[in-house]
């Protein structure tokens, strides 16, 4: 391994802030959100795809208890996050995942005509507790949605 666990977790925490940022205060034409897509969704993917083969198949330490990868039960994930390469692995995934949901939430806010200030809690709320964040924007955007499928 070329890098510590804890760069790789220093490093795609601030990538993924970098497209959180972007998100959140530039504005949202083609090329930006493509850029968000691309150097900031897509990144964090390959990275989480080489990160998780170079566990699985390329005998990186996984700096903690050798442990099977083993995602049918509770025990297996427990062991698997008890090492510093299975959560930074795991940390990338939410990463990657999270940013995609804050941009499908930000393109459809603007669809609906959402402004950026009322957009912001919900992209917050999905950059700290992704679920939570995206339930939230599910419920906010019912409303405005429905009114709007009417109208067509």
């Amino acid at each position: 391994m070329i890098m510590s666990w804890e760069s790789l977790y220093s490093l795609t925490n601030g990538w993924a802030l970098i497209g959180w940022l972007a998100l959140a205060f530039l504005p949202r034409g083609p090329r930006i959100l493509s850029a968000i897509l691309y150097a900031g969704v897509a990144l964090l993917c390959l990275t989480y795809a080489i990160l998780l083969g170079g566990l699985i198949f390329g005998g990186w330490d996984a700096g903690g208890p050798k442990a099977a990868l083993d995602f049918a039960s509770l025990s297996g994930v427990m062991a698997l996050f008890a090492t510093k390469g299975g959560t930074v692995v795991g940390w990338t995934h939410y990463l990657a995942f999270d940013l995609f949901v804050g941009m499908w939430i930000a393109r459809d806010a603007d669809q609906k005509d959402f402004s950026r200030i009322v957009q912001l809690p919900f992209l917050f709320l999905t950059l700290m507790v992704g679920p939570v964040g995206l339930f939230a924007w599910l419920v906010m955007r019912e409303r405005r949605a429905r009114a709007l499928a009417k109208a067509k």
